[in-house]
């Protein structure tokens, strides 16, 4: 029997292969979308999804120029013909940079790339998948925490998060009735591979419940707006009260 498909992009590794499989354990087939992640995380991933009998598809793509957003589109399309497919019923963006330079360091070039991934990619993803959700859907941005903070060394990062948010509310209300969008604003989660580990645990210690959050418990939040289809125009923070600070 056919079931929709989910595509999610930065799904190979980190919090979007959390994603992907939370949608797959939902019943949903998985376009399993990636750029750079490694072989082995991608591998990994896929045998996650396929351990769970779901149908996987893939697609590379770097999503910060229009022509890489054009070929995800078209294997998209491509996947929406498959026959174990009933149609798109999901689109979740992930895929995303978090550059650290200062203001002052921070060039017009560098600050443009991380909004067209960070921002102009969902945008456009989230007004394609609305044309091709014929049945209905949800999309969810994932945003940041730090999109409520001044984060003066990810400048980029930080408005770029923070415009995310805003475009959730907007596309809520233009794309009402057929099709749900909400966003889910992680807090400390997955530190950065560049991040001394003392200073992870810095972090920590400040936040109100001092531990990191679950990655889990990150992709619980989508499982519940799958699931709740009263919520539209909402972004649901999962930061382990690092917002209170």
């Amino acid at each position: 029997m056919p079931v929709p498909l989910a595509l999610v992009t930065g799904s190979a590794h980190r919090l979007g292969s959390y994603f992907a499989q939370a949608l797959a354990r939902s019943g949903y087939a998985i376009l399993l979308h990636y750029h750079q992640a490694p072989p082995l995380s991608l591998q990994a991933t896929q045998n996650a999804l396929a351990d769970q009998g779901t149908p996987v598809f893939t697609a590379q793509a770097d999503l910060s120029t229009p022509a890489g957003l054009h070929t995800l589109l078209a294997r998209l399309d491509e996947t929406l013909q498959d026959p174990q497919i009933s149609g798109l019923g999901a689109l979740v963006n992930s895929a995303a940079i978090m550059p650290r330079a200062s203001v002052q360091e921070t060039t017009l070039e560098d600050f443009d790339h991380t909004l067209a991934l960070n921002l102009n990619a969902p945008f456009y993803l989230s007004q394609q998948a609305y044309q091709r959700m014929s049945g209905g859907g949800l999309i969810v941005n994932i945003t940041d925490i730090g999109a409520e903070k001044a984060w003066s060394a990810y400048p980029a990062y930080t408005v770029s998060k923070a415009a995310l948010h805003s475009l959730t509310r907007v596309l809520a209300r233009a794309f009402a009735p057929q099709v749900r969008v909400n966003a889910i604003a992680p807090g400390l989660t997955l530190p950065s591979p560049h991040l001394p580990a003392s200073d992870w645990e810095t972090l920590l210690r400040r936040t109100p419940l001092q531990q990191a959050v679950n990655p889990q418990q990150v992709a619980a939040a989508l499982t519940f707006l799958l699931q709740n289809t009263a919520i539209t125009g909402q972004t649901i923070t999962v930061d382990g009260g690092y917002s209170l600070l």
